[in-house]
């Protein structure tokens, strides 16, 4: 029997290449946004495997942590490692982290990173926490409020769960997507979901900004 991470991964994996290949049809390039973490390894490998015009397609980041991309704790190396492989090897990545200190210093660099590309997105795929988190719009950092509010598309964050600074897009800017998907594994998580699904407060639970909006939601056990 197969495992349904595995099973669940190659579905989101083939229905993102769609998405992707459908656009692809009508406009010069495609714009891709994924979150890093654990979870989206095996997607990332079996989307990697996918045949798509890839020299077309430029992939970015839904959030980065604000370490070098020699860390393993950085979202770039991982979209590097796992997704631009293979057939995927020929995207062109945009990442979010720039030589500032700090993503408050670099945050200017990095909008004008993101506002060359081709927005909407096709695809933004989105993850969860256990705590209600998505990107990195937590509940108990101070720019909460400013995360889910603003126009701009990038904020700066320092919450006090992280370890480490980080940047992210905001709400705003992670809504211009043609198609958003949701990809979570684990019983904890659909339990955090479940209690999201009903209420309609983005401030206790961030991922409730996008439950309003089309979401598929791709989970497994």
């Amino acid at each position: 029997m197969s495992d349904p991470r595995e099973a669940l991964a190659g579905q989101l994996a083939e229905a993102v290449a769609s998405a992707l290949a459908e656009d692809l049809r009508h406009q010069p390039r495609a714009l891709l946004v994924v979150s890093g973490g654990s979870t989206p390894v095996a997607f990332f490998r079996a989307l990697a495997a996918t045949p798509l015009e890839w020299a077309r397609v430029d992939v970015t980041l839904a959030d980065e942590r604000w370490v070098e991309e020699s860390d393993s704790d950085s979202n770039a190396r991982l979209v590097r490692e796992e997704l631009l492989q293979h057939e995927a090897a020929a995207a062109r990545f945009v990442g979010l982290k720039t030589a500032a200190g700090t993503p408050e210093e670099g945050a200017e660099e990095a909008a004008a990173r993101l506002e060359a590309l081709a927005w909407p997105a096709s695809v933004v795929v989105l993850g969860m926490g256990t705590d209600g988190h998505t990107a990195s719009i937590f509940a108990d950092s101070p720019e909460l409020e400013l995360a889910l509010a603003t126009r701009d598309p990038l904020v700066a964050v320092r919450a006090p769960s992280q370890r480490q600074p980080r940047i992210t897009l905001s709400a705003d800017r992670l809504h211009r997507a043609r198609r958003h998907f949701l990809h979570i594994t684990g019983d904890a998580k659909r339990d955090v979901l479940a209690r999201a699904l009903p209420g309609d407060d983005a401030r206790e639970l961030p991922i409730r900004a996008f439950l309003a909006c089309p979401l598929a939601i791709y989970w497994a056990p």
